[in-house]
């Protein structure tokens, strides 16, 4: 088991404690989960205190996953739950604890239904159910679990603002610049924790009369982590979304007795644009501003590994197309395509934040034009008048670029990819010039492998008994995902961490 006080190596004894505050329920990251914790804490009467290490919430995804949702049944949807939970638990090869799953299913709607009533709609907005998750095959089976956040139906309305006056108006106390230094124990229960003001450099007992719940967020940022519980993750992603995610919430449990995850999982975007002649195991960006982010990139064009050859079916979803390059040479990939690809764009019928036009982050063709024209600006993306002259500014070999070329364009003609499987209408043709193309790797957004929780959303020790008022939510907790991200549920994670939020929130708030 990993023993560290936590994972900022702050020095701290006992003696240290500057100042104590006494709270009910006490929140320990200020994300989907955390802020869902503490509403629905708080909505009990409960006293509740968010710490949360930035100066800001992290309320990231906008579009929200659920089941039986009122967006949904404003838009004549349904989904069989049944199926979903199965598609889910088959995804995960069964590497999750399926209860869980149902857990989520059977209470999704009640948390994307709360944040419609109590947050959108108070300030003009609502929940547009996304309807059309197009299912062409059994190998290409998706499910329209999405809830947009909107005022018109055509554009997003991003609501964290909006979330953090009302916690506050229901008396939560948010405490920013404030880490997690380690949890309190007595006998065989938490009773708080002890935090650092990172602002004014002193070191605080929080007192937790009913509970501590969880909501760091994974552990993506710390990379000692990472090589110890992922350390092919180091491997196939250059980039990282989630600069925040150090940890400090799975390690703090593991030290009082928690037991993880034993397997990781991991969310990774295929956005990753890199600059020609990247080694990857030299680079592993933080960023939070999607510093050189391809949206492009998660389009099924051709790509092919750094020997110019075609590895995989593109349409795959997103996260597998990292996991497949993973097996080739160098563990980056190329990105291959013509000067028709904004029209090619209209074809592709992406899901999620992928897709073209509204609830997708590019609103029109033209669009993913000019973010793509960015980075041929800043020689990310390269072009060329011939695939000779295009291959030979990516570094790859021309003769196996050009039969790879050749042979897109062969099965375009057929109709068949008769190689890889890849749908017929996501075939594309490359012989428009310009030429483009680009080197591509990972970027982890955030790691699912948590803590092992219950129903309750308590966290459990090596018996799965559980750690008396010891809760976790979002991707603190573990048991659900296993592996990579099932994107073709759309807004699943941001769904995942509410849901389990608000659940643990009621929970500690009943003690």
């Amino acid at each position: 088991m990993l023993k560290l006080q936590n994972v900022d190596h702050y020095q701290f004894k006992d003696s240290d404690v500057q100042k104590t505050i006494d709270t009910e329920v006490l929140v320990v990251g200020a994300g989907n989960a955390g802020m869902m914790a503490a509403a629905a804490a708080a909505e009990k009467g409960t006293k509740v205190t968010v710490v949360e290490k930035e100066d800001s919430i992290n309320l990231l995804r906008l579009g929200i996953g659920g089941v039986g949702t009122n967006a949904q049944k404003r838009a004549g949807l349904t989904i069989n739950k049944y199926d979903l939970v199965e598609y889910l638990a088959a995804f995960a090869q069964h590497n999750v604890d399926e209860g869980l799953i149902y857990h989520w299913a059977n209470h999704s709607a009640e948390a994307v239904n709360w944040v419609e009533d109590n947050i959108l709609k108070p300030h003009g907005a609502h929940l547009r159910s996304e309807p059309d998750a197009m299912v062409t095959s059994s190998a290409y089976e998706g499910f329209p679990t999405e809830n947009d956040p909107t005022t018109d139906d055509k554009t997003f309305a991003s609501y964290g603002k909006w979330f953090q006056e009302k916690v506050e108006d229901m008396g939560v106390k948010l405490q920013f610049k404030t880490a997690l230094v380690k949890l309190l124990t007595t006998e065989d229960q938490v009773t708080g924790a002890i935090v650092k003001d990172l602002k004014n450099d002193e070191f605080i007992q929080i007192n937790a009369s009913k509970g501590v719940i969880l909501c760091t967020g994974g552990y993506s940022a710390n990379k000692d982590l990472l090589k110890q519980w992922n350390p092919v993750a180091l491997k196939k992603n250059v980039y990282n979304d989630s600069p925040r995610n150090n940890g400090a919430g799975i390690t703090s449990a593991l030290n009082v007795g928690a037991i993880k995850d034993e397997e990781p999982a991991e969310c990774i975007f295929d956005r990753g644009l890199v600059p020609v002649g990247t080694k990857t195991g030299d680079m592993y960006v933080q960023t939070a501003t999607y510093k050189d982010w391809l949206w492009l990139a998660s389009h099924p064009l051709l790509k092919l590994n750094m020997r110019g050859e075609r590895f995989a079916n593109e349409s795959i979803p997103y996260q597998f197309i990292v996991n497949a390059a993973s097996k080739q040479p160098g563990y980056l990939y190329s990105m291959i395509w013509d000067d028709n690809f904004s029209e090619y764009a209209k074809q592709f019928h992406m899901l999620g934040c992928a897709r073209v036009g509204f609830p997708g982050y590019m609103a029109s063709a033209q669009k993913l034009r000019e973010d793509t024209q960015q980075y041929v600006d800043k020689g990310l993306v390269v072009k060329a008048d011939s695939i000779e002259e295009l291959a030979e500014k990516l570094h790859l070999p021309v003769k196996t670029v050009k039969q790879s070329v050749k042979r897109n364009n062969e099965l375009v003609v057929d109709n068949i990819d008769k190689d890889f499987g890849k749908e017929a209408f996501r075939l594309t043709p490359i012989n428009k010039k310009p030429y483009y193309g680009c080197i591509l790797g990972g970027r982890i957004l955030c790691t699912f492998d948590g803590l092992r929780v219950n129903k309750k959303m308590e966290v459990v020790n090596d018996q799965f008994d559980p750690i008396q008022h010891l809760y976790a939510a979002g991707n603190d907790s573990g048991g659900f995902f296993f592996g990579s991200y099932p994107d073709r549920v759309p807004g699943l994670a941001a769904s995942h961490a509410q849901t389990f939020g608000r659940l643990a929130g009621q929970q500690a708030a009943e003690n």
